[in-house]
Order: structure tokens, then C-alpha cells, then sequence
């Protein structure tokens, strides 16, 4: 199979901005991780018009996706988590053309995951925590238990994923799996939701208590990554925060993240004047104390 799916990638092989070329065959206990398909064919180029080109073949009765993404769109989703069966497919998948030992490289920085470093993937898995436990609260609150259930399994999904990281290790698609062997405290929490006997409501609130918990423990090693933006500079408008290089992999989460480091006592906000006499700016800044 291998020799006919050759075809497929072996021009773009030989063009110059092709990193590497990677395939992953279909799985019967996981079939999902290559969305059905026999075969995934996926191919890293430094930079391309689009930041993801896809095509479909077929051919006997085996179907085949290749999948043409930039560096840049690699180290998004590797950084944020949004597509964890890309790190499944680089560390399971077959190495068919690499330049200059590129994909094996990239195995290596992720297995002892200091390229990418923690800080920026605890701080982007905490933001994410955050959000999801405060939009979960607030429906716990109004009594709105199925969808403030639907927030903590989420929640719980993203602590997991956060002790993972912790634990020197990347999350990878199997991720409860991972967190039995290594987090079992983290297991046990999962396994009260899902089995008690209690109420939902009882659940809940307990579940509430334990994630807000492990949250305020994780406060000061988690916001390192933010912190130490922050510091480079005395004083920052949200824009300033927005436009950060790195800070973008927050996205939406960003705002809310500045808002409980305030709450913390993290960031201390400024004002600062306007044109309007009635209004200041609101600027944020490090505070030096904590």
C-alpha cells in the first residue's frame, strides 16, 4: 500500500518547501483517529497560499486524505491543543521524506517536550480550564444542571490535560487513559461525576469545589508564561496583550485570564487619562508585591 500511495506525495516530496511527509493507516480499535479513512497523508511545508489544503483519493476499496498544512499551523495546534490527533499522527505515524531529519526532530522536542515548552501549554490549558468553570458555574447557578455538567466534564477534561503537561508528558487523543496512570486523584474525580449515586446537584456542587480547588493551586505556576510577558514591559492596554506574538494562542480566553489575575492579585490595573475628562484608560501592569 505504502508503494501506491507513494504517488500521491512524492512530487510534493521533492518540491523545496516540503518538510516532511508523514502516514498514518487506519487503526481497527481507533478508527476515528484518521476520521474513517484507510490511510492519512500528511504533509508539512514551510509556508503555502493556504494553511491547509486537503484532497481525498480513493482507490480499490481503501480511501486516502492527505492533508498539506504550513509549519505555522502545525505549531498552532500543537501549542493550543485544538487538534490533538495531529500529535497521535506524528508520533504513531510512519515517516515516508523528512528534510534535514525535521519530523524526527519534532518527535523528539515533544517527547521531552521542552521545545515547546510548558509554561505557554499550562497557561493556554488554564485559560481554557477557567473558562469553561465559570460558564459552568454560572449555570449551576441558575440551576441549568445539564448544560453546568456539560462544562465540568469539560473542565475536567482540560485539568486532565493540564496534569499531563505537568507530568512532563503531551496529551494525546487517549487522554483519560494517560491520566489514570499518572493523575489518579484527577481519575477519581471523573469517575464521581459519571458513577455517584448522589444527585446531579450534589455531584455538581462537589465537582465545583474540587476543580476551584485544584484551579487556585495551580494559579502561580500556571500564569508564568503571561507573567513574564507582562514583565517586559511596565504597562500594557488590552490591544497590546492581543497583538503579543504569543499571547494570541490565548485567543478569546485572554481577556478572562487578565481578569482573574486581578482578581489574584497578579496585575494591578492603572488609569490613565483620556480625551474624555469622565473616562481613563485602563492599563495593566505586573504587581511586584506578590
Amino acid at each position: 500500500m505504502d508503494y501506491t500511495l507513494r504517488s500521491i506525495y512524492q512530487e510534493r516530496a521533492s518540491q523545496p518547501e516540503t518538510l516532511g511527509v508523514i502516514l498514518v493507516n487506519k487503526r481497527e480499535d481507533q478508527i476515528n483517529l484518521t476520521d474513517t479513512f484507510d490511510s492519512i497523508i500528511l504533509i508539512v511545508v514551510k509556508e503555502a497560499e493556504l494553511p491547509i489544503f486537503t484532497k481525498h483519493y480513493c482507490y480499490a476499496d481503501q480511501k486516502v486524505a492527505m492533508h498539506v498544512i504550513t509549519e505555522k499551523l502545525l505549531n498552532k495546534w500543537i501549542y493550543i491543543g485544538r487538534n490533538r490527533r495531529i500529535v497521535d499522527w506524528i508520533f504513531h505515524g510512519k515517516i515516508m521524506f523528512e528534510r534535514n531529519e525535521y519530523l524526527s526532530h519534532l518527535k523528539l522536542k515533544l517527547e521531552d517536550f521542552s521545545f515547546y515548552g510548558r509554561k505557554i501549554k499550562t497557561g493556554i490549558q488554564f485559560a481554557k480550564l477557567l473558562r469553561s468553570y465559570t460558564e459552568g458555574k454560572e449555570f449551576f447557578q441558575r440551576g441549568d444542571y445539564l448544560d453546568a455538567y456539560h462544562h465540568v466534564v469539560k473542565s475536567l477534561q482540560y485539568l486532565a490535560r493540564l496534569s499531563i503537561i505537568e507530568n512532563g508528558l503531551y496529551p494525546e487523543v487517549t487522554v483519560w487513559s494517560q491520566v489514570k496512570k499518572i493523575e489518579p486523584s484527577i481519575y477519581k474525580l471523573y469517575e464521581e461525576l459519571v458513577t455517584s449515586r448522589e444527585t446531579l446537584e450534589k455531584r455538581l456542587e462537589l465537582l465545583f469545589l474540587a476543580i476551584e480547588f485544584s484551579m487556585n493551586s495551580r494559579v502561580q505556576s500556571c500564569s508564568q508564561h503571561i507573567m513574564e510577558i507582562l514583565r517586559s514591559k511596565d504597562l500594557w492596554t488590552i490591544q497590546d496583550l492581543h497583538n503579543h506574538q504569543e499571547l494570541k494562542f490565548y485567543s478569546i480566553e485572554l481577556e478572562l485570564f487578565i481578569e482573574f489575575l486581578i482578581e489574584k492579585g497578579y496585575i494591578i490595573v492603572e488609569r490613565m487619562n483620556s480625551k474624555n475628562e469622565s473616562i481613563d484608560h485602563r492599563l495593566y501592569r505586573v504587581n511586584n508585591n506578590n
